[in-house]
């Protein structure tokens, strides 16, 4: 019997070369070894399922009032979506990145898309659509920092099952996926559950909360995010300090979260997880506020960077330092515009 000898560099090419074979075969929407080696090279350690949204910030003194028009400092457009926010500061720190959304084929929708490639986010699952426009989202924000906003879902509400489909391959490889409720919540689960058929860490974000959220929602959620609004909402208790927080995040728990964690503003946040019946406050650095429009999509941003980078840092320790980098986003004006770069942190956060 003849044998044929090889090297190891040959060995180790043929391996490659069977691996790939394996993955077209079993994947056809990757149609040649080529599209192969670029998806197992380019696996993610953040994705986002969720929302874009084109943001028309007014600035005013303060907040009108019901039927009351008064003059406003300040009006300018930038780009937001709870979704979107989430993936930009994850990128923005160093997460290699994907969104998987829906925008308009308008102006909106292709300056979005551009946005993405500015930060460097991965965008073969951001889809446009001539059925609807790009999602709005009207701002208000006093001179305290608060906000009022109003979003018009638009072609948010049209991703569905079948881009899904088309990003499970990257969605099953991925390190963390994050979702939240500005798109359908259908979609927003069938990803969740996605990720946890293939092991895939979960965020969930739900926001803007709906009081009647499917069950599943908890159970499919490794970290479970709110805020002291959403909490309240979901639970029916009253979320106004640190010890009421405690609470809620236990009852929240009960539901079948790993773990949860609700923000509180200047307060920090309560962290609690499954194996510790006792609930950890995680205080934040008091700074000097001067808009809080999208300080909560930069915390959970910067949750899932180091849940991907950083997964056996204890929570309250990641939630610590998310805390920080949201604090650095509300001493800025403008929502994705106040994100911090890595290069712009302390040494210390990473």
């Amino acid at each position: 019997m003849n044998y044929i000898t090889y090297d190891a560099r040959q060995l180790s090419l043929c391996t490659l070369a069977i691996t790939c074979q394996l993955w077209v075969l079993s994947c056809p929407l990757y149609k040649n070894k080529f599209e192969c080696k670029i998806m197992t090279e380019a696996a993610f350690d953040v994705m986002v399922v969720g929302s874009c949204m084109t943001d028309l910030v007014s600035q005013a003194p303060r907040l009108p009032k019901a039927g009351e028009t008064i003059h406003g400092h300040k009006f300018f457009i930038g780009f937001g979506g709870k979704g979107a926010n989430q993936c930009i500061q994850a990128a923005r720190l160093g997460a290699k990145t994907a969104m998987v959304c829906k925008v308009g084929k308008d102006f909106f929708g292709d300056n979005y898309i551009q946005n993405f490639k500015n930060n460097g986010v991965h965008t073969d699952f951001a889809g446009q659509t001539s059925d609807a426009a790009t999602g709005a989202a009207s701002i208000i924000v006093n001179d305290a920092g608060e906000n009022a906003i109003v979003i018009i879902a638009g072609a948010n509400m049209l991703l569905g099952s079948e881009e899904l489909q088309k990003a499970l391959p990257a969605i099953s490889h991925t390190k963390v996926l994050v979702c939240q409720l500005e798109i359908s919540p259908q979609t927003s689960l069938q990803a969740l559950r996605m990720a946890q058929e293939n092991k895939v860490k979960t965020i969930f974000n739900p926001a803007p909360a709906i009081p009647d959220l499917d069950a599943d929602f908890y159970r499919a959620s490794d970290v479970f995010c709110c805020n002291e609004s959403e909490a309240e909402l979901l639970t029916g208790f009253s979320v106004a300090n640190v010890e009421e927080a405690h609470r809620a995040g236990q009852e929240l728990l009960k539901r079948g979260c790993g773990s949860v964690i609700i923000t509180l503003g200047a307060q920090g946040c309560v962290v609690v997880k499954a194996q510790k019946s006792a609930s950890k406050h995680v205080q934040s650095t008091p700074v000097k506020t001067v808009d809080t429009t999208g300080a909560g999509d930069s915390f959970i941003g910067a949750l899932a960077f180091y849940m991907a980078h950083y997964p056996t840092m204890p929570l309250e320790e990641m939630a610590r330092r998310a805390n920080q980098v949201a604090g650095v986003s509300v001493q800025a004006v403008g929502t994705q515009t106040s994100y911090p770069f890595k290069k712009d942190l302390p040494a210390e956060l990473f």
